[in-house]
């Protein structure tokens, strides 16, 4: 006889389109781990290549699994050996769900880095169901004050949170060039200007008409339609002339690198986050006589999400600010298109304890 059933969002097979809201066993929490019954969760663009199957190949997960990793929910049931997680705690999940914590990496405190690492949404079943089950050392309390949905959005802040402060470390008055107008580079355009950058400049395409609208709301100098205009000409007016003390690839494009490169003043820094599986057919020359430092930034570690929690309790970050639209999870397919159609910064679904009640508290 089968057990309980939830919903959930199933990626199924490697091909295009292979995606549906399923019944799939209730998931229970087991000795050392959590359950956490979600509440809102947030659509990556990730996500939406494992939609089409362009994500990058280089990610090698399972299937079927649930998608998933931005999500903000409660504690519904604390398993065995659990101590200081109570039924009711309003919590998120990083997305590293599981780890090998002997590594020479997860020893130092780089367990993002870990080669065991295991993520939500890839080789763990992710978020966009009813329920997921998590090691208390991934939960974090959400504050009070702040909401399910902007909860959501911790993850994808501590992407942007790692490129801009913990890699490059964005100085006050530095010139700071993003690629891409998704929510990495809105996130990241929001970092800057709280780092105390001097000028900010949004890249993107005609797709992100809206998007580069918002990021000018947001704060940024000047935004630049990439398909009109060419900004090597702005850049070159700006500060001394000479480049971008640092620039931010958030585009998942391989070719996004050879115009960071053009755009990187000498001795400046590339913060690199976007995955793009394309090769690069182009020289790597300019990275040398500019003597520029490109940084690879992947994912975030347990204080990368604990000062993006205390920036949204204090109102420095905005995190409602990109967010376009929450879906029932059964409409995921509206979610997902209007964020690729660049209609939405971001899009959530809310799972069936977040249509409960309108309250979001």
């Amino acid at each position: 006889m089968e057990g309980p059933q939830v919903r959930a969002l199933v990626k199924y097979a490697n091909e295009d389109g292979a995606l549906e809201v399923r019944d799939v066993a209730a998931p229970e929490a087991g000795p050392g781990e959590v359950l956490v019954r979600v509440h809102t969760v947030g659509v990556c663009g990730s996500d939406i290549h494992m939609w089409h199957d362009s994500q990058s190949k280089s990610s090698v997960g399972i299937l079927p699994v649930t998608l998933g990793h931005e999500s903000a929910g409660v504690i519904a049931a604390v398993g065995p050996d659990v101590e200081g997680w109570v039924v009711g705690d309003r919590v998120v999940c990083e997305t590293a769900a599981s780890i090998c914590g002997v590594c020479a990496l997860c020893r130092a405190g780089r367990y993002n880095l870990c080669p065991f690492r295991e993520g939500y949404g890839l080789k763990r079943d992710g978020a966009m169901a009813e329920y997921v089950v998590a090691e208390p050392r991934v939960l974090h309390r959400i504050p009070d004050g702040v909401s399910f949905a902007a909860a959501a959005m911790t993850e994808p802040y501590a992407v942007a949170y790692n490129a801009l402060i913990e890699r490059v470390g964005v100085k006050p008055g530095a010139l700071v060039v993003i690629q891409g107008a998704g929510a990495i580079g809105i996130n990241a355009l929001q970092l800057a200007v709280l780092a105390g950058a001097g000028t900010t400049v949004v890249l993107g395409t005609s797709v992100d008409a809206h998007r580069l609208a918002r990021a000018s709301e947001l704060g940024a100098d000047h935004v630049v339609d990439i398909t009109s205009e060419d900004p090597a000409e702005l850049i070159g007016r700006l500060h001394d002339g000479l480049g971008a003390d640092v620039v931010v690839d958030a585009t998942g494009v391989s070719a996004a690198l050879q115009q960071s490169m053009q755009l990187v003043r000498p001795g400046g820094e590339i913060a690199k986050v976007g995955w793009g599986p394309q090769p690069l057919g182009f020289t790597l020359d300019p990275l040398v006589k500019k003597a520029a430092t490109l940084y690879g930034c992947y994912s975030h570690t347990w204080s990368t999400w604990e000062a993006v929690l205390r920036l949204f309790a204090a109102g420095r970050l905005h995190p409602e600010s990109i967010i376009g639209g929450a879906y029932p999870v059964e409409e995921w397919e509206t979610a997902f298109g209007a964020m690729q159609r660049g209609e939405h910064i971001k899009s959530v679904l809310r799972m069936p304890f977040g249509l409960e009640s309108e309250a979001d508290r």
